[in-house]
């Protein structure tokens, strides 16, 4: 979890050790959520090859609305009391995807992105017990919406792989 303080006197009723709980899965798909936006537009700036403006658009797409998700993902935490983290050294930490060194062939790039896509899902998939434990509505539908957004990004990045 960041440090910083945290609002111990929050009655939204969810307890302390509760909003921690989620707090810090969040804060674990936050970082996975910004590591993928990273990797995304690092792909968007460097891809080449015969499939070049397909995926340039494509990678545009995918980090511009993953700029968009941290934002709601960091004010979910910061609504359970907690400071969202939002450094590279905590995501370094946090996250489950790796950075790719150097520059990837497009194919190579498109096969990095699902795995990157598949890990936020299981992320977010995680942090399910602990919200449905206290009914924690508005973070299920974050994870919810989270989930169907970057399954149908996986899938849209497979088939281009496909023969």
């Amino acid at each position: 979890m960041s440090s910083g303080t945290t609002i111990k006197n929050i009655n939204i009723g969810i307890d302390d050790a509760n909003r921690a709980k989620i707090a810090e899965g969040l804060s674990r798909l936050l970082a996975d959520t910004y590591t993928l936006y990273l990797k995304t537009h690092n792909f968007h700036w460097n891809v080449t090859g015969p499939m070049f403006q397909t995926l340039h658009l494509m990678f545009e797409t995918q980090y511009t609305e993953l700029a968009l998700a941290v934002d709601l993902i960091a004010e979910r935490i910061r609504a359970l009391g907690y400071p969202a983290p939002g450094t590279y050294s905590e995501y370094a930490k946090l996250s489950s995807i790796p950075e790719t060194p150097g520059v990837p062939k497009a194919t190579d790039m498109i096969k990095l992105l699902v795995e990157g896509q598949e890990a936020v899902v299981r992320t977010a998939r995680s942090i399910f017990p602990a919200v449905d434990e206290v009914n924690d509505e508005p973070t299920a539908d974050l994870l919810t919406q989270r989930m169907q957004v970057h399954e149908k990004t996986a899938w849209m990045l497979r088939s281009l792989l496909e023969e």
